[in-house]
Protein backbone atom coordinates (compact mmCIF):
# COMPACT_ATOMS: atom_id res chain seq x y z
CA UNK A 1 0.00 0.00 0.00
CA UNK A 2 1.18 3.49 -0.80
CA UNK A 3 2.91 5.39 2.05
CA UNK A 4 0.54 8.32 1.52
CA UNK A 5 -2.49 6.14 2.25
CA UNK A 6 -0.74 4.59 5.25
CA UNK A 7 -0.07 8.08 6.65
CA UNK A 8 -3.68 9.13 6.02
CA UNK A 9 -4.85 6.04 7.90
CA UNK A 10 -2.84 6.94 10.99
CA UNK A 11 -3.85 10.60 10.78
CA UNK A 12 -7.52 9.64 10.48
CA UNK A 13 -7.28 8.44 14.09
CA UNK A 14 -5.66 11.62 15.44
CA UNK A 15 -3.13 14.31 14.49
CA UNK A 16 0.49 13.12 14.62
CA UNK A 17 4.04 14.06 13.85
CA UNK A 18 6.05 12.03 11.36
CA UNK A 19 7.80 10.36 14.29
CA UNK A 20 4.46 9.37 15.83
CA UNK A 21 3.30 7.94 12.50
CA UNK A 22 6.44 5.78 12.40
CA UNK A 23 5.82 4.63 15.99
CA UNK A 24 2.27 3.56 15.04
CA UNK A 25 3.85 1.07 12.61
CA UNK A 26 6.75 0.08 14.86
CA UNK A 27 4.91 -0.62 18.09
CA UNK A 28 1.40 0.76 17.84
CA UNK A 29 -1.89 -0.37 16.36
CA UNK A 30 -0.43 -0.79 12.86
CA UNK A 31 2.50 -2.96 13.97
CA UNK A 32 1.19 -5.99 12.10
CA UNK A 33 -0.09 -4.17 9.01
CA UNK A 34 2.79 -2.64 7.10
CA UNK A 35 6.36 -1.47 7.50
CA UNK A 36 6.91 2.14 6.59
CA UNK A 37 10.05 4.09 7.40
CA UNK A 38 10.96 7.73 7.76
CA UNK A 39 12.35 7.66 4.19
CA UNK A 40 8.79 7.08 2.96
CA UNK A 41 6.80 8.94 5.62
CA UNK A 42 8.28 12.42 5.21
CA UNK A 43 8.08 12.51 1.39
CA UNK A 44 4.50 11.20 1.66
CA UNK A 45 3.58 13.90 4.18
CA UNK A 46 5.09 16.55 1.91
CA UNK A 47 2.98 15.33 -1.05
CA UNK A 48 -0.14 15.01 1.11
CA UNK A 49 0.34 18.61 2.26
CA UNK A 50 0.86 19.82 -1.32
CA UNK A 51 -2.31 17.99 -2.41
CA UNK A 52 -4.34 19.50 0.44
CA UNK A 53 -5.00 16.11 2.02
CA UNK A 54 -3.29 17.12 5.28
CA UNK A 55 -2.31 20.36 6.92
CA UNK A 56 0.73 20.88 9.07
CA UNK A 57 0.86 22.99 12.20
CA UNK A 58 3.96 23.67 14.20
CA UNK A 59 3.74 23.23 17.95
CA UNK A 60 6.27 24.88 20.19
CA UNK A 61 8.25 22.68 22.56
CA UNK A 62 10.39 23.60 25.52
CA UNK A 63 14.13 23.36 24.76
CA UNK A 64 13.43 21.59 21.47
CA UNK A 65 12.71 22.58 17.89
CA UNK A 66 9.09 23.14 16.96
CA UNK A 67 7.18 19.91 16.34
CA UNK A 68 5.33 19.52 13.04
CA UNK A 69 1.93 17.96 13.66
CA UNK A 70 -0.14 16.82 10.69
CA UNK A 71 -3.94 16.86 10.59
CA UNK A 72 -6.05 15.11 7.99
CA UNK A 73 -8.43 17.32 5.98
CA UNK A 74 -11.89 16.37 4.73
CA UNK A 75 -10.31 15.91 1.28
CA UNK A 76 -7.76 13.56 2.92
CA UNK A 77 -10.53 11.55 4.60
CA UNK A 78 -12.19 11.14 1.20
CA UNK A 79 -8.90 10.00 -0.35
CA UNK A 80 -8.49 7.44 2.46
CA UNK A 81 -12.09 6.27 1.99
CA UNK A 82 -11.56 5.91 -1.77
CA UNK A 83 -8.33 3.97 -1.24
CA UNK A 84 -9.71 1.50 1.29
CA UNK A 85 -12.71 0.85 -0.94
CA UNK A 86 -10.40 -0.69 -3.54
CA UNK A 87 -9.59 -4.40 -3.24
CA UNK A 88 -6.30 -4.77 -1.37
CA UNK A 89 -3.36 -6.30 -3.16
CA UNK A 90 -2.71 -9.92 -2.25
CA UNK A 91 -0.44 -10.37 0.74
CA UNK A 92 3.11 -11.28 -0.22
CA UNK A 93 5.39 -13.19 2.06
CA UNK A 94 8.99 -12.13 1.71
CA UNK A 95 11.30 -13.87 4.09
CA UNK A 96 15.06 -14.09 4.32
CA UNK A 97 14.47 -16.99 6.72
CA UNK A 98 12.58 -18.97 4.08
CA UNK A 99 15.30 -18.28 1.53
CA UNK A 100 17.96 -19.56 3.93
CA UNK A 101 15.85 -22.60 4.77
CA UNK A 102 15.51 -23.36 1.06
CA UNK A 103 19.25 -24.04 1.13
CA UNK A 104 19.20 -25.81 4.48
CA UNK A 105 21.02 -28.77 2.96
CA UNK A 106 24.14 -26.58 3.16
CA UNK A 107 23.76 -26.09 6.92
CA UNK A 108 24.66 -28.30 9.86
CA UNK A 109 22.00 -29.67 12.21
CA UNK A 110 23.27 -27.27 14.89
CA UNK A 111 22.93 -24.27 12.59
CA UNK A 112 19.42 -25.31 11.62
CA UNK A 113 18.43 -25.81 15.24
CA UNK A 114 19.73 -22.32 16.08
CA UNK A 115 18.03 -20.68 13.09
CA UNK A 116 14.69 -22.29 13.82
CA UNK A 117 14.99 -21.45 17.52
CA UNK A 118 15.73 -17.83 16.67
CA UNK A 119 12.75 -17.70 14.33
CA UNK A 120 10.46 -19.13 17.00
CA UNK A 121 11.77 -16.48 19.43
CA UNK A 122 11.18 -13.79 16.78
CA UNK A 123 7.52 -14.81 16.45
CA UNK A 124 7.13 -14.99 20.23
CA UNK A 125 8.50 -11.44 20.51
CA UNK A 126 6.02 -10.26 17.90
CA UNK A 127 3.20 -11.98 19.78
CA UNK A 128 4.30 -10.22 22.93
CA UNK A 129 4.28 -6.86 21.15
CA UNK A 130 0.87 -7.58 19.65
CA UNK A 131 -0.48 -8.61 23.04
CA UNK A 132 0.74 -5.26 24.38
CA UNK A 133 -1.63 -3.45 22.04
CA UNK A 134 -4.98 -2.84 23.68
CA UNK A 135 -7.64 -2.69 20.97
CA UNK A 136 -10.20 0.03 21.49
CA UNK A 137 -12.93 -1.45 19.29
CA UNK A 138 -13.99 -4.68 17.54
CA UNK A 139 -12.21 -3.68 14.31
CA UNK A 140 -8.86 -3.27 16.05
CA UNK A 141 -9.45 -6.48 18.00
CA UNK A 142 -10.13 -8.38 14.74
CA UNK A 143 -6.92 -7.08 13.11
CA UNK A 144 -4.83 -7.77 16.21
CA UNK A 145 -6.20 -11.29 16.59
CA UNK A 146 -5.68 -12.08 12.90
CA UNK A 147 -2.01 -11.03 13.17
CA UNK A 148 -1.73 -13.01 16.38
CA UNK A 149 -3.12 -16.12 14.68
CA UNK A 150 -0.54 -15.85 11.87
CA UNK A 151 2.41 -15.63 14.28
CA UNK A 152 1.05 -18.40 16.50
CA UNK A 153 0.61 -20.62 13.45
CA UNK A 154 4.24 -19.99 12.48
CA UNK A 155 5.39 -20.97 15.98
CA UNK A 156 3.22 -24.09 15.97
CA UNK A 157 4.51 -25.16 12.56
CA UNK A 158 8.17 -24.57 13.42
CA UNK A 159 7.90 -26.39 16.73
CA UNK A 160 6.06 -29.38 15.29
CA UNK A 161 8.09 -29.70 12.08
CA UNK A 162 11.63 -28.69 12.96
CA UNK A 163 12.54 -32.31 13.69
CA UNK A 164 12.00 -33.19 10.01
CA UNK A 165 14.58 -30.80 8.59
CA UNK A 166 17.05 -31.20 11.45
CA UNK A 167 16.68 -34.99 11.24
CA UNK A 168 17.35 -34.88 7.50
CA UNK A 169 20.52 -32.86 8.18
CA UNK A 170 21.68 -35.46 10.75
CA UNK A 171 21.07 -38.27 8.26
CA UNK A 172 22.96 -36.37 5.57
CA UNK A 173 25.90 -35.82 7.92
CA UNK A 174 25.96 -39.52 8.88
CA UNK A 175 25.85 -40.57 5.22
CA UNK A 176 28.81 -38.33 4.37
Amino acid sequence: MDAKILCLGVLSRNPCSGYEIRKAFEEGPFLHCQDVGFGSIYPALKKLTQEGLVVCREEQQVNRPDKKVYHITPKGRQALFDAINQPPAPDRLRSDFLFVMFFSDLLTPGQLDRLIGQRIEHHRNLLSAIDGIDPTNPTERFVRNYARAIHQAAIDYLESSQHEIIGAAFQRDVAE
